[in-house]
């Protein structure tokens, strides 16, 4: 289907005693803002099929409760919509239900606004049956919102019940009743899957690895990395949102240590709040990670406002009187710089050798030796040293040490065998316990 994409940007306000001007450029910098703005949209609209022939940026002086565009910008659009015989028109803003309503019937096609289209992306990209629980209940949410249109048969009554009678109930508040019905019903089946993804991770505690999450921008190339560092198969495309699931591997690091890698749903601006809050599971898994790696496309023009916007939605998920993360996140993270390789190499990377930074290219693996003996370092901080003289005949035990710590020295001796092991302060007490 034909699609045209439209950009609603704000221009900045006139400067006082400017009123005499005529004309108030903008700057070079809320430019490139826009159009990198429009750009996104643009990918993120493709990423559903949709084939747009047409995209455009309209200031805004004001934004007009009818339509948000003014009345020469509707008729503008209107003109390129009926030339390009456009079938959808995405608006990359919060649209309310009136203003949707009003531009539908102004350029006689179906509009959606940018909470609309993120909602559709997520529709088609999640498999796994939290993933479409979660994406069903955003949908819901959203609709529940969009049930003030002025459609005839939502004004229609059927008859009361009981003997008063009365006019009963409109087909809109059967809509609304249904609807909240069904949204009760999800948030409890979503209850049950955080209690089961509970259970995963205490096991997975009795049995302790380390867990390294994925987290960044949509499209920076975290499942990319992913499948370098673990050789999964994990889909992966140039495209926005192309992973909703959360998928782990287990990884071998240059010590030995094994860990447990968590690729997520990417970040992204405006994150429409019926997705934060419907997600939350999702991003519980980079709550109980030892090491939260974040990932940047360094060559993409916006980075660092991107990076802004990551940073932004894990320093609000430790915030509050009941918190999905600690305070201490900002210590627990390294800064991945990836496709090094649209820079020439990772000697290209400004700030690519920063103590807290690693730069790499997912794509030709250059740069994923120094990110392993990274990983390595962060959790080796966190550890302890610790030394054990073992009967060779205790090869159980012997083999645990090597699984769950880092072996740095060994000697062999005829009736014992002395050990010297990095491990975790669980790990440690769990070994040293009695019994």
């Amino acid at each position: 289907m034909l699609a045209a994409v439209l950009l609603p940007h704000e221009r900045p306000q006139r400067p006082a005693g400017a009123e005499g001007v005529l004309a108030f450029p903008e700057s070079r910098a809320a430019i490139r803002a826009a159009e990198a703005r429009l750009a996104e949209a643009v990918g993120l609209t493709a990423s559903i099929g949709l084939t747009i022939v047409h995209s455009a940026v309209f200031p805004l002086r004001a934004r007009r409760p009818s339509t948000l565009l003014g009345e020469g910008q509707v008729e503008a659009a209107h003109q390129a919509i009926e030339e390009n015989q456009v079938g959808v028109v995405v608006v990359d803003a919060a649209l309310t239900p009136v203003q949707q309503r009003n531009l539908e019937r102004a350029w006689g096609c179906k509009v959606i606004d940018r909470t609309g289209l993120i909602l559709e992306i997520f529709g088609e990209r999640a498999r796994t049956k939290e993933g479409t629980l979660q994406v069903e209940l955003a949908h819901l949410e959203y609709q529940r919102t969009r049930l003030v249109r002025s459609w005839t048969h939502l004004e229609r009554q059927r008859g009361g019940f009981g003997f008063l009678g009365g006019p009963g109930e409109s087909q809109i508040e059967i809509d609304r009743r249904l609807i909240g019905e069904r949204i009760v019903k999800l948030k409890r089946e979503l209850e049950q899957v955080r209690r089961t993804r509970g259970l995963h991770r205490a096991a997975r505690t009795r049995v302790p690895f380390p867990v390294v999450a994925l987290v960044g921008y949509t499209n920076a190339g975290k499942s990319t990395l992913f499948n370098a560092l673990t050789g999964a198969g994990v889909y992966a495309q140039d495209q926005l949102f192309a992973t909703l699931d959360p998928t782990m591997r287990a990884i071998k690091l240059p010590s030995g240590r094994t860990v447990i890698l968590s690729d997520t749903v990417g970040f992204i601006s405006d994150l429409p709040t019926q997705l934060i809050e419907a997600f939350r599971a999702t991003l519980e898994e980079v709550a109980a990670a030892d090491i939260i790696l974040h990932v940047r496309d360094v060559a993409h023009p916006d980075t660092t406002s991107q990076r802004n916007d990551v940073v932004e939605v894990l320093s609000e998920m430790a915030e509050g009187p009941d918190p999905a993360l600690d305070e201490n996140w900002p210590s627990r993270t390294i800064e991945v710089l990836n496709k090094a390789d649209l820079l020439g190499g990772v000697a290209g990377v400004p700030g690519g050798d920063h103590a807290a930074s690693v730069a790499v290219s997912a794509l030709t693996g250059e740069g994923l030796d120094p990110l392993r003996a990274a990983l390595d370092a962060r959790l080796a901080a966190g550890m302890e040293t610790a030394e054990y003289r073992l009967p060779p005949s205790d090869g159980a035990r012997i083999a645990w040490l090597y699984q769950h710590g880092e072996v740095l020295t060994r000697e062999d001796g005829e009736e014992t065998i002395h050990l010297t092991v990095r491990l975790s302060p669980a790990d440690r007490a769990r070994f040293e316990q009695p019994g």
